[in-house]
């Protein structure tokens, strides 16, 4: 397993496993506190794993934690997926970039993603799985999210969204969102 700097988001990394497949399936490492711990990242900090099951051009985001935020641990398990990032840390220096990735259950990459990242991602596949790995425990009151459509970050979703949470669908522009934090 290698850990590749994400250049477009400081302090975001793509973990890449090496699958061994053969007539059986596939095999791989998804997770590597060595090689997590290489790259400055605490392997013990992750105290909740999660999943989602989407169907084809469900888009889930744009996500965010207020507070203290939340850093993830994010993969494609099963299937494929359009993942997005948004970097709203306003001392980053790479603050409001946009980076996507298709992650895949084929490769099996994680995209690790630091607290004050926004996220979401759409379903390519038939089926896809996502897992996460996050950092605090879910507190439903620090939830933020952001418009997937919003001009300002211009991000092409390669699918029409077939469904979405009505969170989602009603979400506020980043504008909207970066007023109320500095308030």
């Amino acid at each position: 397993m290698k850990a590749t700097e994400v250049p477009a988001i400081a302090g975001a990394y793509l973990f890449e496993p090496t699958p061994y497949a053969d007539e059986r399936g596939l095999f791989c490492r998804t997770f590597d506190a060595d090689v997590v711990r290489s790259v400055g990242l605490d392997p013990n900090a992750f105290v909740q794993d999660s999943v989602s099951r989407s169907v084809r051009g469900v888009l889930r985001g744009l996500h965010l934690r207020s507070g203290a935020g939340e850093a993830k641990l994010v993969r494609c398990s099963y299937g494929n997926i359009f993942d997005v990032v948004v970097d709203l840390r306003p001392h980053s220096p790479t603050y409001r970039n946009v980076a996507s990735f298709e992650l895949s259950g084929e490769t099996q990459v994680t995209l690790y993603i630091p607290a004050g990242c926004a996220h979401g991602f759409q379903a390519l596949s038939a089926t896809a799985d996502t897992s996460y790995r996050i950092d605090r425990r879910h507190d439903p009151a620090e939830d933020v999210t952001i418009a997937f459509d919003d001009p300002e970050l211009a991000i092409a979703w390669p699918l029409p969204v077939t469904s979405m949470s009505r969170r989602d669908r009603e979400a506020p522009s980043l504008a909207e969102v970066l007023k109320h934090q500095e308030s």
